[in-house]
Parts: structure tokens; C-alpha cells; sequence
């Protein structure tokens, strides 16, 4: 078994198991002959033989650390007892060292009622000084019981401040955690934006001008035909923008609702080729479209591709929407270092009932185009057009 599985395994046993080897090695090191009575020792009370109460003192205070996770306090209550045992009997076992590894696994361990186990374990300690001291011959001063509590009190503080930076941890992981889901849930909001709001305008446009081919039978084939195309555009982008939430979804129903794998593929790279196949889509729901590309993109354009598509999607919607009939000019030019992207309309066209949109759009475009480190800017003309200019560099990525 590899050190990794080894790891795997052992995290995955009861915490209880996991502290007996602890537990153990401290039994065990208090019966070498070295450190035998060699250990703590508060007051001078002279050290003394291991008898059959030293064994209860030992195993208090040893094996007691095996619930020291699980039960914290009863772990610190019942070490302490084997403590006060070994001092007052002058064993001066290694043992004793398991009183401040229980007292850091309290402050870090214990969840409830911790400053009446910090009062509870003060006044415990003063009949323990008050007796040491009176057993004892007189050599250990009140400076040494007090030191002694210093010490105590500083494992105890040990355990509490790890407590206290893993609880800011945990409060750092949530709020990275909610500022993530935020994210996510803008960028999937700007995403259905871009597609329902494109294909649906669309499918507007052409239903409408539809109604006035009934007296010409080819040309109603050919708008109901573009209307039918645009749906399964439509399909397709939000089946890819599911994939994006649940990798994998639908790979088996490429062929629904009359979308091929073709499409499918398509829709996932929206990059240069799209872009043409935007304003030819445009140009089918009656839109005059001059289309302009110059230069040659660079191998890795990182998420400026899918930028500039966004920004010549939602330009063009807005040209339907708004100003149905004007003339627009989209041109695109790829380099290097950057992608330019203007697209303006003329405003000579007829404006739809709705004259006016909530921005939401453009401000999606200006947050995605300056996360990238590019230029957006998006207004109305003298002449009453519009245009939307984008600089994206080529090789931001998001």
C-alpha cells in the first residue's frame, strides 16, 4: 500500500483510535528507567516508587487523551486528576506532560461552556498549590506555583488561537465560496441573457414579417424556414450553456429537438466562423448587414473570441430590437495582441414599440470586456445611430 492510501485510511478511522498510539507512547515512556521519576514536578515533595496507585495515576492521565477529541472536557477533568495524583503521591511521572497536550486539545476541541472550564480549573489549582505546598519541605515559593499556572494557562491559550484561525479559515473558505456562487450565477445570467435574448429577437422579427407573406407562398417557406433555424440555434446554445453547468448533460441527445452533433460542435466554439453565421442569421430576420474582417487570429485568443462573438450578438440585437431596418455595419479587426470589434447603426430604420432596454446587456458586455483588461464604450451618434466599440486583447483570459 502506497503512503497516499496509508493516509486515506488512517484519516478515515474513529478519532479515537487515532489518539491511542499518543496515549500510549506517553504509558509506555513512563516506565522507561530513564525517565522514570523524572518527569513534572510542582513542589519538592521527594519522588517515590511507582506503587499500584501509580498506575491508576498513570493510566488517568495517559490513556484518557484517546477521548481527548471527542470528549474534550472529560479528557481534561480526568488528566487532571491523574495529574494532581502523580504530584501529591511524588511519582513525577513523564505522564505528566499529557496535562498540557489535554489542555490545547480543549481550548481547541471544546465547543461549549469553555469559560467556566478555565474558571473551574483555576480554583481546582489553589488547594492543589495550597497541599503540594504544606507536603512539601518548604522549597518551592509562591513564584514557582504561579509560574507553573502561567504555563498551564499559556497551553490553553495555544489551543484556543488555533481554534480561532481555523474558524477564520473556515469564515474565509465560505465567503471566497459566496463570492464564487455570485460570480457564477452573474456570468450564467449575462450567458442566458446573450442567447434568449438573440435568438428569441429573431424569431420576433421574422414571426412578424411572416405575416405580411401570406400572397407570396416562397418567401413565407423561406421566413418560417429562418424562424426554424434560429429555435434550434437557440437549442443549441442553451444545451451548451447546460453542459457548462452539468459537464456531460445531454451528450447522449445530440439529436434532439432536430439539433444535430454538427450544430452541437458549433455551438460550442462561438469564435470566428460564428461571428458570420450571426449576421447572416441577422440578415434573414431582415436586417441590412455590411460585415467587415480583417487580419489573422492568433493561435490562442484565450476568452477573447467569446467576447468579441458576445459583443456583436448583443450589438445586433439591439439593432433589431431598436432600430429594425437600419443599416448596420459590423467590423472586426484580429492582430496579435488585440481584437477590435465596432458595430454602429445608422438609425435610419424603423424603431420597434419598444424604444428603450433595462442596459442590462451592455453593462454584461462592459463588466466581460474589462475583465480582460480591453476598452467598451457603447452610445448614440449625431446622426441618432449607435455603435459599440470593444478592444479586447488577445490573450486575456477569464
Amino acid at each position: 500500500m502506497s503512503l497516499q492510501g496509508a493516509g486515506q485510511v488512517w484519516r478515515r478511522l474513529d478519532v479515537t483510535l487515532r489518539d491511542l498510539p499518543l496515549g500510549t507512547l506517553f504509558l509506555v515512556a513512563s516506565f522507561l528507567p530513564g525517565l522514570s521519576g523524572h518527569g513534572t514536578q510542582v513542589g519538592d515533595l521527594p519522588t517515590r516508587p511507582f506503587d499500584a496507585l501509580a498506575v491508576v495515576a498513570l493510566a488517568l492521565e495517559c490513556l484518557s487523551l484517546v477521548v481527548r477529541r471527542r470528549w474534550p472536557a472529560g479528557c481534561l477533568a480526568l488528566v487532571a486528576c491523574g495529574f494532581a495524583i502523580d504530584q501529591l503521591c511524588g511519582y513525577h511521572s513523564a505522564a505528566g506532560t499529557a496535562l498540557p497536550v489535554a489542555l490545547i486539545s480543549a481550548g481547541f476541541h471544546l465547543e461549549q461552556r469553555r469559560r467556566t472550564t478555565v474558571v473551574l480549573l483555576s480554583v481546582a489549582y489553589v488547594p492543589l498549590a495550597i497541599a503540594l505546598a504544606r507536603l512539601g519541605s518548604g522549597g518551592e515559593t509562591a513564584t514557582g506555583f504561579v509560574t507553573f499556572y502561567l504555563a498551564l494557562a499559556l497551553a490553553w491559550g495555544a489551543g484556543a488561537w488555533l481554534r480561532s484561525a481555523r474558524a477564520a479559515e473556515a469564515a474565509r473558505r465560505e465567503r471566497v465560496a459566496a463570492e464564487t456562487r455570485t460570480a457564477e450565477r452573474g456570468r450564467i445570467a449575462r450567458e442566458l441573457h446573450d442567447v434568449v435574448t438573440h435568438h428569441v429577437t429573431a424569431m420576433v422579427v421574422q414571426a412578424e414579417a411572416a405575416r405580411y407573406l401570406t400572397a407570396a407562398p416562397e418567401r413565407l417557406e423561406q421566413s418560417l424556414t429562418a424562424v426554424s433555424d434560429t429555435g434550434r440555434r437557440a437549442l443549441t446554445d442553451l444545451r451548451h450553456l447546460l453542459d457548462l453547468l452539468n459537464p456531460g448533460h445531454g451528450t447522449d441527445r445530440g439529436t434532439d429537438h432536430g439539433v444535430g452533433p454538427a450544430e452541437a460542435t458549433q455551438a460550442r466554439t462561438p469564435a470566428v466562423g460564428r461571428v458570420l453565421t450571426l449576421v447572416e442569421q441577422t440578415r434573414r430576420a431582415g436586417q441590412p448587414v455590411d460585415f467587415t474582417e480583417r487580419g489573422t487570429p492568433p493561435a490562442s485568443t484565450g476568452s477573447a473570441d467569446l467576447v468579441a462573438y458576445r459583443v456583436v450578438q448583443e450589438a445586433l440585437t439591439n439593432a433589431l430590437k431598436y432600430a429594425h431596418g437600419s443599416r448596420t455595419s459590423v467590423q472586426v479587426q484580429r492582430c496579435e495582441r488585440e481584437i477590435t470589434v465596432e458595430v454602429s447603426t445608422d438609425g435610419t430604420g424603423s424603431p420597434t414599440a419598444t424604444a428603450t432596454g433595462s442596459g442590462r446587456g451592455l453593462a454584461g458586455l462592459r463588466e466581460r470586456v474589462d475583465v480582460l483588461g480591453g476598452d467598451f464604450s457603447a452610445g448614440r451618434g449625431p446622426d441618432g445611430g449607435f455603435t459599440v466599440r470593444a478592444r479586447i486583447p488577445a490573450d486575456g483570459t477569464s
